[in-house]
Parts: structure tokens; sequence; C-alpha cells
């Protein structure tokens, strides 16, 4: 008894593909069919159920609370096999997805409801009923499986519609459970002491130098923050998005005593300041400040994904941050030295130039080395800041 599940892959609210949670084979005996002898002597039906979420946040902290409790959901789907008889397999299947759609986080769900006994005249190996229900497309038809009363061989004996059957359904008030506590956010963890953290700098409208540098200045004097160490200038082609100009790029290396979505919401503020709007993805913008890395922190929530999901496939951010600290590693899923992520990253051919001396008024623009970051001369010594203006 094989079904293989639909093939396109569900999009979350971000545009990123779901992952996926797949319980298969679960199976009942169960009453539901138009005809008397289903009702009375029951069959085997038995149920997929392809479950499309985000996994990321709950691999990253271990954590039961954020993910499926694929047991639970399973009894709850075994439970509507078994439950009050309905006519239609079509009905059970929408059950099963109103039930699963009730999880919080689920983004969509495939459910497929066999019936291998059913009443054909002819050989066949099985019948299957299939579906995909989302937000957008709520289930027509819910189960409740808790308060549902169990059926007697009277009431099984007797078929009913579909709507005799929701009729007959026991709505005993049930005490909702203490909700359990919120699990503590580490992104809201201060850290004992200073750590390290890497944040890549990017603009490409107005005089983007110019506000590479105020930005590079506000944050030096953000409380909680210390500046170690500038990376030099990169000039690089727009990568993704709708066309438009060249960005100049840059990576700081800094201290902090701020917990992590205390420093995202600095850089968000040094962005507001220069006037950065978010109306189009991947578009043209006076000035950006991404998290790359904080303390080698591997973590993932809405607003904040540590290290930055991208940045080891951008040049952009990997060049720089391998001239200013030779040796660097970047932590997580794809990884690795950033000299050699450097090196083969998609878009290493984007960038045009680097400017070792560009915090100064007359940067001297040198052409991006053709060797790879992890053969190449010694880099210069970070920039250091210039003194503040009077």
């Amino acid at each position: 008894m094989t079904y293989l599940p639909p093939t396109a892959p569900v999009l979350d609210e971000h545009g990123r593909p779901a992952d996926q949670i797949r319980l298969l084979g679960l199976s009942a005996t169960g009453h539901h069919g138009v005809l008397d002898h289903e009702r009375v002597d029951g069959q085997t039906f038995v149920a997929d159920v392809v479950v499309h979420v985000d996994t990321r946040r709950a691999a990253a902290t271990d954590d039961l609370v954020h993910t499926l409790n694929y047991a639970s959901l399973a009894q709850d789907v075994v439970a509507v096999l078994a439950g009050p008889a309905v006519n239609l397999v079509e009905t059970v299947a929408e059950q099963v997805a109103a039930l699963v759609l009730d999880r919080p986080g689920v983004v969509a769900v495939d459910v497929a409801v066999h019936k291998p006994g059913a009443p054909v005249p002819v050989p066949f190996t099985d019948v299957v009923v299939a579906i995909r229900r989302d937000r957008t497309k709520l289930p027509s038809a819910r189960f409740d499986p808790t308060a549902a009363p169990a059926a007697s061989v009277a009431e099984i004996a007797t078929p009913r519609t579909v709507e005799d059957a929701a009729l007959s359904v026991a709505h005993a008030p049930v005490e909702d459970p203490d909700p359990a506590p919120p699990a503590p956010d580490r992104l809201d963890e201060t850290p004992g002491g200073p750590v390290r953290a890497v944040l890549a700098l990017g603009a490409n409208l107005g005089d983007a130098r110019a506000t590479l540098r105020e930005a590079v200045h506000e944050l030096a004097q953000t409380p909680g923050i210390e500046m170690l160490a500038v990376a030099p200038l990169a000039r690089t082609a727009a990568v993704g998005g709708p066309e438009q100009p060249d960005y100049l790029n840059t990576v700081v290396l800094v201290a902090t005593a701020l917990s992590p979505r205390q420093l995202l919401h600095a850089c968000q503020g040094v962005e507001q300041r220069h006037g950065r709007t978010r109306e189009v993805r991947w578009g043209a913008r006076t000035l950006d400040i991404d998290v790359v890395d904080i303390a080698g922190i591997v973590a993932v929530t809405d607003d904040l994904e540590l290290p930055h999901p991208r940045a080891n496939a951008r040049a952009f951010v990997l060049q720089p941050w391998a001239e200013v600290e030779p040796g660097a590693f970047l932590p997580g899923l794809g990884g690795g030295p950033v000299d050699a992520l450097a090196a083969t990253a998609p878009d290493r051919d984007g960038v045009r130039w680097l400017a070792l001396d560009w915090l100064n008024e007359a940067p001297a623009p040198v052409a991006a080395p053709a060797r790879p970051a992890a053969h190449a001369e010694p880099p210069a010594p970070p920039v250091p800041l210039p003194p503040e203006p009077s």
C-alpha cells in the first residue's frame, strides 16, 4: 500500500520551502461507508499524513516545544479513523486535515486516506483519497476526538448522514490545561561579558561610502558595542532582486555586551537613521546591516537567524571578512573556513575591487584578488578608525 505525496513544495510566509514531518501507515478499524455492512462489520482504514512545518528552530534549540508532537498527532488521526461513522472517505480526509491545521506552526498538510476493502466490484488493490489543505484553503469538515461519544451497535447499524453525525456529537465542557510557560529565548540573554560578533554592511544609494563611514562611527558609539576592526571596502554587483547599482560592502568585527536581539535592534536603529526601508525584497537600499555571527551561536527565530542563513554563499560578505580576519570560521550548517567559502561563493566574480584605506577621504581601490583567498598574500592589517570629528 504505497502512496506518493505531491512533489510541489509548500512555501512558508517568507517564500522558503517548508520542511516535512511524515506519519505513514496509521491504521484503525472504522465503520465509514454508505452500505449497511460497512457500518456493521467495519474495515481497515489507513492514513498517511505529511505535515509542512519549519523545523529549524526545533533543531537549533533541541526542544520539543518548538516542533510537532507526532505521537499525539498519530493518536488523534487514529481517533478519526475509528471514530463516529461518516459516509465518505473524503469527509474522513477533511477531518484529519482540520485537526492537523489546528496545531501551531503548521503551514499546510497532505492527507491520504486508504480504504483497501472498499466495495468495488472489480479487482483492485486500493482506494485512496488524497488532499492538500493550508490556512488559505481550510478543511470543510472538522472532528473533535475528545468530544465524540462511542457509537453503539444500534447506531452503527443505522446509516447516518454527515449532518446527522455532526448533530449527535456531545459538546461536554473541557477545561483547558494551564499553558506551559514559554521556553526562554537565548537570543534575549545578555552575555556574562563582551563577546565577539561579525556585522556586514552594504549600501548602493546616494553617497554609499560616506553612509558606510558614518554607520561605522555610529556603531562604535553605541553603548555595549566596541569596534575591533574594519574590513576593506568591496565594490560588488547586486545579487538577486531588480536591476540596481553596484553595492559598496564591508564587514566589521565588534565586541558586544548586548544580547543578540539587542544588537539586532541597535543595527536596525542605525539603518533607520539613514532612511532604510524594506519595501522590495533584495532591492536597492541606503544602508543594510546584517548580523552575521555572534559568538558562534546557532539559533532560529522569527526575527533573527544565527549565523546569517545566506552568509556562506555571499562573496561580498566573505571576502572582506577573510581580509580582515585570516583564519575566520563561519559556524552552522553550510559553514566553514571563511577564505575557502569566499573562493567558491557563487557571486565571487561580482567583486569588482577592494579599497584598503576606505575610511579616509581618498581610498585607493585595488583589483579583487584573482586567486582564492586561501592562497592570497597576507592581508593588510585592520584599518584603524579615524578620530571622531570635533
